[in-house]
């Protein structure tokens, strides 16, 4: 048995820039994200017999892949030519739905586990592009890149998206003791809501890529945004960092104004009145995370725990997707 475990993710700054619609249509996207400590993990393994078993939300025992009704698994296992013979099944730390990438994850970590299966050594950096390839090319999915790059390579990375699809990772170089506090005072406080973010983030695509000026000129405040998170980052100014959460909530919150949205707000508003430095919501769907930087944490964990929403405790992935069982 092959069991791979592959982290989900947190965005810093630039979310959205991603988006092939944007990134290709002017001078390229950047975003920073960080790996964390929640995982999606991927079990494949031999079953005697020529068809294919698998275990997720739902059980699927089918002749062969392209019967496979699960879109993603369907597909990975037609890219890899495992047309059978196969059983795979799939848990999670953190539901789908809450923002922190579980798709792309997903598809990192079954890709991984395909192949170790096949015993083929594929780079992490092509695992994150053939992943994007399933998605986005032969699925149409209305994605972007970042999730399925930040999977694959771990750590807090910066990543710059090329008008031509290239992407360009470059890890964070936080200074001590600058990345101990960082690691530290940054706080994850689950909503409730869950909600898929494919409605949204197609609406972004068409926008972006429908000539909407106003779109364009929020992601290009957006990916400015970006930069100057990894410009905070490198020079351990976690104020800075901070503020920089706020300003990425405010430009999502004018480019996407909603009933949640503005619930989101009053959320964020709450806990920097008691506490935090900054926050955002993370991810695109509307619901999932609320993430904090906050130096004295506990008016803030109190605050969330009478608004009823609960702490979820991690630490950064250094390591990306990795084969933990072969």
């Amino acid at each position: 048995m092959i069991i791979t475990r592959t982290p989900l993710r947190i965005s810093l700054g630039g979310g959205g820039t991603d988006l092939p619609s944007y990134y290709r249509s002017g001078d390229g996207g950047f975003l920073v994200a960080a790996a964390i400590t929640k995982y999606v993990y991927v079990a494949i393994h031999d079953n005697f017999g020529s068809h294919v078993l698998l275990k997720y939300s739902s059980i699927e025992d089918v002749p062969t892949a392209a019967d496979v009704k699960h879109p993603l698994i369907r597909e990975a296992l037609l890219h890899a030519g495992l047309t059978g013979g196969v059983e795979i099944s799939s848990l999670a730390d953190i539901p789908a739905g809450t923002g922190l990438g579980s798709s792309g994850t997903f598809t990192v970590g079954l890709l991984r586990a395909i192949y170790a299966y096949q015993r083929q050594y594929v780079s992490s950096a092509d695992v994150a592009a053939h992943a994007c390839h399933l998605e986005i090319e032969r699925l149409g999915d209305p994605v972007g890149k970042q999730d399925q790059y930040i999977a694959a390579i771990g750590g807090v990375t910066s990543f710059e998206f090329l008008p031509d699809g290239r992407v360009i990772p470059q890890s964070i170089a936080i200074p001590n003791p600058a990345r101990e506090r960082f690691e530290e005072n940054l706080l994850l406080f689950y909503t409730g809501v869950r909600r898929s973010a494919a409605n949204e983030l197609r609406e972004l695509d068409q926008g972006a890529g429908g000539g909407d000026r106003d779109l364009h000129a929020n992601l290009d405040e957006v990916k400015a945004s970006g930069f100057a998170t990894k410009a905070a980052l490198e020079d351990g100014d976690l104020h800075s960092f901070a503020a920089l959460l706020s300003e990425q909530w405010e430009l999502k919150y004018r480019r996407a104004p909603s009933a949640i949205h503005d619930q989101v707000d009053k959320w964020l508003r709450d806990g920097i009145a008691h506490g935090a430095l900054g926050g955002k919501l993370v991810g695109a769907g509307g619901g999932g995370f609320l993430l904090f930087y906050a130096e004295h944490k506990a008016d803030l964990r109190a605050r969330m725990a009478e608004l009823e929403l609960q702490e979820v405790s991690f630490g950064v992935d250094h390591q990306g997707s990795t084969v933990i069982v072969q």
